[in-house]
């Protein structure tokens, strides 16, 4: 069993967390949204997860549990997704009718995002394995303590509503819901700041 004491990680950590939330995710419904096909989300979902958390590996928001077993990319303030590797990524690997529902999702994304300057976690995600074990909530609890020696609010997209209550016990509430398409609602949710 995994030690319940999350360390930061650096870039080098990259291969083992991107493998650890390919494999959270892997019957996740939005998820699966962006690449149906099982070849196609082995072979793409890591290069999304990079583009849109890996900026937390430069940016002291990546953190991971003993033997990789789960992992979560919080970006800072000021640190964003990396939209044009986003873009480029399903320019090459979905039709143009998909990408359309695919920018509609991230812009509906996009537009929860608190105003003021905020935490984002991107991804989190346990070894299916591993689950149940109270990995998420430690690997939250580590996140959320510079959130709060900041005073800052955080924000987080639910992709499967099972996840919601551990979300609520650290003080998240779901703020509305995204819609698009054939892809499954996903719960943007907001924890304001500590004071």
């Amino acid at each position: 069993m995994a030690r319940l004491e999350p360390r930061r990680a650096t870039r080098e950590d990259a291969p083992e967390i991107l493998a650890t939330i390919t494999l959270a995710f892997m019957s996740d419904g939005p998820c699966r949204f962006l690449f149906p096909r099982p070849n196609d989300y082995l072979r793409h979902f890591p290069k999304f997860v990079e583009g849109f958390g890996g900026r937390a590996f430069e940016n002291s928001g990546a953190y991971y549990l003993d033997g990789h077993v789960g992992a979560a990319l919080w970006l800072r303030p000021g640190v964003h997704s990396d939209d044009d590797g986003l873009d480029d990524l399903f320019a090459t690997t979905v039709t143009e009718k998909h990408r359309q529902e695919i920018n509609d999702v991230l812009g509906q994304m996009g537009s929860y995002h608190p105003k003021e300057p905020h935490w984002h976690l991107t991804m989190i995600g346990v070894d299916p394995l591993e689950q149940q074990k109270g990995y998420g909530s430690a690997l939250l609890e580590v996140g959320l303590a510079p959130c709060d020696e900041a005073h800052e609010t955080a924000y987080l997209e639910s992709t499967n509503p099972r996840n919601i209550p551990l979300y609520e016990r650290f003080g998240f509430e779901v703020v509305g819901t995204i819609d698009s398409g054939t892809c499954p609602t996903i719960f943007p949710m907001i924890r304001r700041a500590r004071t």
